[in-house]
């Protein structure tokens, strides 16, 4: 990725984050109206849920400016894993939201809910849904081209949201259609549990990110791609494979095999050729390949087996 187009793409990715957050803040102020005209516990939720979006929305803006510095003596590897941080922190909000979510219906339920001006409610939610699922897809769609977790996770959290605020306009469009007044809370408890799902799947991808778990189509498209440099004869084989992601930068070590008889030269420009093809399978990434060029009799004596395939995942030979 060239210097300009990676000024570029953190211009982009910081207007999309002020953006969400503008919003945000929009979203609290109509569906705190909508709930004061309605009393509905319904709505109540999903004004609560974009409080915590709020909040959630400045960590990520925070996390973004800080994960786009660049690397330094403290951090060689930059900054890139306070993505992970910013997902898992942004999951513990939304889950504290069900939970009260979850609370307030249940009490709704109990002590029986008050309601009126359903109608002008209605209204308010419904247009908020629709900014939200603009906002999200927007969010989202920036996110995967640019390769950042922080804007992915900020625009499925403004999904869940759109999604509460449907499941909102439904459960208080029946109350105002048919006068049964236990189904606000009802709809409410239903939110909540459905925001816990979401919840609980950012924040498991935020724990994985943080342990280096290798994606599975990463390790099956380098594999393929080392297996056809031995195919072709650059290299006589490979092993130790191992990559990880760090929001939008890529890092993979490999050890490559080459004839012995081959000069100092021709070792460095077949590994530079097979660093190249490795790099190019990851578009719009910022690549890191560290290879660790062995003769190949000197890779048989340390390893008398051979060239055992399918040692793991992440370790493969010709």
């Amino acid at each position: 990725m060239s210097p300009r187009s990676g000024a570029e793409s953190h211009d982009i990715r910081a207007l999309a984050m002020r953006a969400s957050l503008a919003v945000a803040v929009l979203m609290l102020a109509g569906k705190l109206t909508a709930f004061f005209l309605t009393g509905s516990t319904a709505i109540l939720s999903d004004a609560a849920e974009s409080v915590i979006h709020i909040v959630a929305t400045g960590i990520a803006a925070f996390s973004l400016w800080f994960a786009c510095r660049p690397a330094s003596a403290h951090f060689p590897y930059g900054r890139g894993k306070i993505a992970y941080f910013s997902a898992g922190f942004e999951g513990a909000l939304i889950m504290s939201a069900a939970l009260f979510i979850i609370w307030a219906g249940a009490e709704a339920l109990v002590t029986g809910p008050e309601l009126r001006r359903l109608d002008l409610g209605l209204l308010i939610t419904a247009a908020l849904a629709a900014v939200n699922l603009a906002l999200g897809l927007f969010l989202i769609r920036t996110g995967r081209r640019h390769n950042a977790l922080i804007l992915i996770a900020n625009g499925k959290h403004v999904l869940t949201d759109m999604w509460t605020s449907v499941a909102v306009v439904a459960g208080v469009g029946a109350v105002w259609l048919t006068g049964v007044l236990w189904l606000d809370p009802a709809v409410a408890i239903t939110a909540g549990l459905n925001i816990l799902v979401s919840a609980a799947a950012l924040m498991r991808r935020a724990f994985l990110g943080l342990l280096d778990e290798a994606p599975l189509g990463h390790t099956a498209r380098l594999v393929e791609c080392l297996r056809a440099a031995v195919a072709e004869g650059l290299i006589t084989g490979f092993h130790q494979l191992r990559h990880r992601v760090a929001n939008d930068a890529v890092w993979i070590e490999v050890h490559l095999l080459l004839p012995g008889s081959t000069t100092l030269h021709d070792t460095h420009a077949r590994a530079t050729a097979v660093e190249r093809r490795v790099e190019a399978l990851f578009p719009g990434h910022t690549v890191h390949v560290t290879s660790h060029l062995e003769p190949a009799h000197g890779h048989d004596e340390h390893h008398p087996g051979g060239h055992a395939q399918g040692e793991g995942p992440l370790t493969a030979a010709s």
